[in-house]
């Protein structure tokens, strides 16, 4: 159950939860009690679409359940950062804060008061706190958003409604964008800064107990980065979102520089080998890139035999982590 004295489900206001609960009740959607140990998360898609970004909402649940994506803070144009209440969000879990999601729900009266649904007492996914996406304004890339992604609390059965689920995208279309910028589009691929990942591994606390989760897809696309960066190979990904489908998903390493687009993964099995060659056969359909793209498997070891002639039956390359380097890296010339 909620650890707020609140029925999931009930109408409240700003005013209301902080004169019970304290915290700021003007402004920013993420709002700290410090004096009970509360965050209070107030989610307004419909706000998000005046400020260029329709990422909050009710996503399609994954192995994991319910998933509720909540697009964190910050003032255009500037991109958000990690820092103040994106922070404190964040690392909820640490600074021993329970986070409970609101929705705006109309208004209160003939009144501008908005009115705020509770939905439940919520968790920061501990195996992927949160994605990186790009909004777009004019058709042209604008700036970074981190979305966070929100499951429920142990115990705890959100009180979501059909309203709640996020909207699909209604536009096909690739968006072209320099290496450097950032942007989204309908269903679109956008090119976009590739992520930094620092962590090796993590313990996720989700609905049936504490569970491990390897990163050792994160540190080697990373490494991979840095190694083609060294090399003068400019890289960067492609966010895509899909005509009829919620959300936007992002592609690992895109190098410019040989039209090669790679597919990371932290094992070299069978699973997960099939899995990179069906996601990038994907991809490359919705990505607009010069005649020639080739396709490559990046991983964090050698495979099996079979498999390396499995993705040389598909022409997919194989590139993989060696103590000094990457076996492979950068593919041989293309033959015309």
């Amino acid at each position: 159950m909620s650890s707020l004295d609140l029925a999931q489900g009930s109408l409240t206001t700003r005013a209301e939860l902080a004169a019970a609960y304290g915290g700021s009740q003007y402004g920013g959607g993420i709002v700290p009690a410090n004096q009970t140990k509360n965050i209070f998360v107030f989610s307004d898609p419909a706000a998000g679409k005046e400020h260029d970004y329709t990422f909050d909402g009710r996503t399609d649940d994954d192995e994991f359940g319910v998933l509720y994506l909540y697009t964190g803070a910050g003032q255009p144009p500037a991109d958000q950062e990690l820092t103040d209440r994106n922070r404190s969000l964040l690392n909820h879990v640490q600074a021993g804060r329970d986070v409970h999601l609101f929705v705006a729900d109309g208004t209160v009266g003939d009144t501008e008061t908005v009115r705020q649904r509770y939905i439940g007492q919520v968790v920061v996914d501990p195996v992927q706190p949160y994605e990186e996406r790009w909004t777009q304004a004019n058709g042209q890339p604008g700036r970074r958003l981190y979305v966070f992604r929100l499951r429920p609390a142990p115990g705890v059965t959100l009180a979501l409604t059909d309203q709640d689920t996020m909207q699909t995208a209604s536009t096909t279309q690739a968006l072209p964008v320099p290496p450097a910028t950032e942007g989204a589009a309908g269903t679109s691929a956008t090119a976009v800064p590739t992520e930094q990942h620092g962590t090796d591994s993590t313990t996720a606390n989700i609905t049936g107990g504490a569970r491990t989760v390897l990163r050792r897809e994160g540190r080697l696309v990373t490494a991979f980065e840095k190694h083609a960066a060294a090399h003068g190979h400019v890289v960067h990904r492609f966010q895509i979102r899909v005509t009829g489908e919620r959300g936007a998903f992002l592609t690992d390493p895109y190098d410019a520089t040989d039209n090669v687009l790679y597919e990371a993964k932290g094992k070299a099995t069978r699973e997960y080998v099939r899995m990179a060659i069906g996601q990038l056969l994907d991809y490359r359909r919705h990505i607009d890139v010069p005649d020639g793209l080739r396709l490559a498997v990046l991983l964090p070891e050698e495979p099996t035999a079979d498999l390396r002639s499995l993705l040389e039956a598909e022409g997919i390359a194989l590139v993989t982590k060696t103590a000094d380097g990457f076996a492979g890296f950068p593919l041989p010339p293309a033959t015309a």
